[in-house]
């Protein structure tokens, strides 16, 4: 027994020479390990060294995530709009729909623009053009070959203008060539293919008072909307749309919010083609926006890759053909994002799929007179030809 504790205390006494730097300067480098870990739980380095990692990784791999789902902590919403009722039935007169808006008919209709910035949507431009062609005194598209994210790309609208014989006559075409400037954040290149199509514009004989539609592709107004803008007089001089928002397919109906797509009397010096929010009035219920609403899975990757939100592709695998088409067929997020919510009661309401719709009342004409040629956009069809 005695022998044991003398063994021990010897120990001891070591060992706070060691800690305590009163031993050789061999002893102490040899025991500073032991020094450091004196008093502390062995299982607590463990759980340290393992979930330090762990919490890290999760970051990496989620930390999008977490920034969407706590924006309404630094970030308030917006100041809404001033929301105008929509009124329209195809047996109601248009001098009736216009008093019913507050405006008074004119005696002939204004003249319309439709511009647009063309990257890969052929099918969709063609729902959008045969949906507004009855109303568009002149179709005016920019093409480029770069992408925002200076991607060389095809002339995609060159090498098909053959599918748009019907509005030939009415069609103002420009191309403009990319800068090719990697690095450069896609929103540089996005404006400076907006400011050439002011000029293209112009180009096509625009003049003041006429109506200028400023909306991506997929942002389709429907028809009787312009129609009843350019018969009615004192209407807004700066007008935005509220579309029904689609992802995907018009299976897939997200919400009723979106509202970059807008109309404006055209003045010229002061009008510019632009993207964002250029007025506090917005017209209800005004037409379709049909996002990622492409036919091959191919089209899919392309876009990710080209538009200026190119930062979402944040891993390899989110461009992966059967990981696209699984995404689609859910309804999910290709970029595996939150909703992007100003409170987290809209953030929580919208987290996980987008539920099935099977309503195709009140879409584009032209998208159910030729339903088998566009049946992947209607509801019930998700699968994706590989392109």
């Amino acid at each position: 027994m005695s022998g044991g504790y003398s063994n021990s205390k010897k120990t001891d006494d070591i060992y706070e020479k060691v800690c305590g730097q009163q031993a050789s300067f061999a002893a102490l480098t040899m025991s500073r390990l032991r020094c450091m870990l004196r008093g502390i739980d062995i299982r607590i380095c463990i759980v340290l060294l393992i979930a330090i990692p762990v919490f890290m990784f999760g970051i990496y791999l989620h930390g999008q995530k977490i920034t969407y789902f706590l924006r309404p902590l630094w970030e308030s919403p917006p100041k809404p709009f001033h929301e105008i009722p929509h009124y329209y039935n195809e047996n109601v007169t248009m001098e009736r729909l216009c008093h019913l808006h507050g405006w008074k008919v004119r005696e002939s209709p204004r003249r319309v623009f439709d511009a647009v910035l063309f990257n890969n949507e052929i099918d969709i431009l063609a729902l959008r053009w045969n949906e507004l062609s009855p109303y568009v005194t002149q179709f005016v598209l920019l093409e480029s070959n770069s992408t925002f994210t200076s991607l060389l790309k095809p002339l995609l609208f060159a090498g098909n203008r053959h599918q748009f014989k019907f509005v030939e006559p009415r069609l103002t075409y420009g191309m403009i060539g990319g800068r090719f400037k990697k690095g450069e954040n896609p929103f540089v290149e996005e404006a400076y293919q907006r400011v050439a199509l002011d000029q293209l514009l112009r180009i096509a004989g625009i003049e003041e008072d006429d109506l200028l539609t400023m909306s991506d592709v997929d942002e389709i107004p429907s028809g009787h909307t312009i129609n009843l803008l350019r018969w009615c007089d004192d209407i807004p001089p700066v007008i935005h749309l509220q579309l029904r928002n689609y992802l995907y397919s018009f299976e897939y109906h997200v919400d009723n919010k979106s509202w970059r797509a807008s109309v404006h009397r055209y003045k010229p010096g002061k009008t510019r083609y632009a993207h964002y929010r250029q007025s506090d009035i917005i017209l209800s219920d005004s037409g379709w926006h049909c996002s990622f609403c492409f036919r091959y899975v191919s089209e899919f990757i392309f876009k990710m890759k080209a538009y200026s939100h190119t930062d979402r592709v944040r891993f390899p695998h989110y461009l992966n053909p059967k990981r696209i088409q699984d995404v689609i067929c859910k309804g999910a997020d290709l970029f595996d994002m939150l909703p992007e919510e100003y409170t987290f009661k809209e953030i929580i309401g919208k987290m996980g799929p987008i539920p099935h719709s099977y309503s195709a009342v009140h879409l584009p004409a032209y998208l159910l007179n030729n339903a088998e040629k566009y049946k992947y956009l209607l509801p019930g069809n998700c699968r994706r030809e590989s392109g």
